[in-house]
């Protein structure tokens, strides 16, 4: 896909520049988050393991160049659960570069619907991972539940906080603290991990490095809502540190004013 060389946006926390177009399905009672099955881990290794993840590192190396820096701050939690936050800056890459950061776990990712409307992967998408957020709270039920189970079952559960995607942007937006109430309640270890574009020498197209950082834990001295602000804090300032790692910009994202807002 071809992206504009400037972008102008309106609300840091809402604007989404995917550009999919996608009609995003419902998430209610009837969606099926998978489950602990038999046939569900079947279907989970082909697709997620033997389908899924030898492409999409040999896509990462050859088309960016990929590179993950501090991967050894995981290695003490490779057998318990972990939450991993990030920033969301690409299509493509941010659907597989969680397995890449998390493994040998198995990754887990929450999305947004549109996320599981793709034509074509609809009928897949459980197994390669995807938790789409829910729509009403007969489906929170299940959602929460499917959470639970795989945190049981010692498995990397990724966020995108920022929630939407911003081609290529080099900076950190602003996010809430909600979704950290997850590793609060199921007493979790957070990492975050922060994707910088960078300059190739023989290249345009830039290489992706990603940072790892972490662990972060609750502070137990403070209750309960300002747990989840500070945890949120110290993960956003730890990825604002990182993306000063960029050096590249593909695209300028500016704020629309009322002189620049016909552009």
């Amino acid at each position: 896909m071809k992206h504009p060389s400037t972008i102008y946006y309106k609300d840091e926390l809402n604007d989404e520049f995917a550009g999919d177009n996608l009609v995003p399905r419902k998430i209610d009672e009837t969606y099926w988050y998978g489950d602990n099955s038999l046939y569900f881990k079947f279907m989970r290794l082909f697709w997620y393991r033997i389908f899924a993840h030898p492409p999409a590192i040999a896509f990462l190396l050859l088309k960016y160049h990929h590179k993950i820096v501090n991967r050894k701050v995981m290695k003490p939690y490779k057998k318990q659960s972990i939450f991993v936050f990030a920033n969301h800056t690409n299509n493509i890459c941010d659907a597989l570069i969680p397995s890449m950061v998390s493994f040998p776990h198995s990754t887990y990712i929450v999305v947004n619907a549109n996320n599981v409307s793709i034509p074509g992967l609809r009928r897949i998408t459980h197994f390669l991972g995807a938790l789409p957020l829910p729509d009403n709270m007969a489906a929170t039920k299940n959602f929460m539940n499917t959470l639970k189970l795989r945190v049981s079952e010692g498995a990397s559960i990724m966020i995108y906080p920022e929630a939407h995607i911003w081609p290529f942007y080099t900076k950190i937006r602003p996010f809430a603290d909600s979704s950290f109430r997850y590793p609060i309640q199921y007493g979790c270890p957070v990492f975050c991990f922060t994707n910088t574009y960078q300059k190739r020498r023989f290249s345009k197209t830039p290489r992706i490095v990603t940072y790892i950082d972490g662990p972060f834990f609750p502070d137990e001295n403070l209750e309960r809502k300002e747990r989840q602000a500070d945890l949120r804090n110290r993960v956003y300032e730890a990825m604002c540190e990182r993306s000063k790692m960029n050096n590249v910009e593909l695209i300028k994202y500016v704020k629309a004013t009322e002189d620049n807002k016909e552009n």
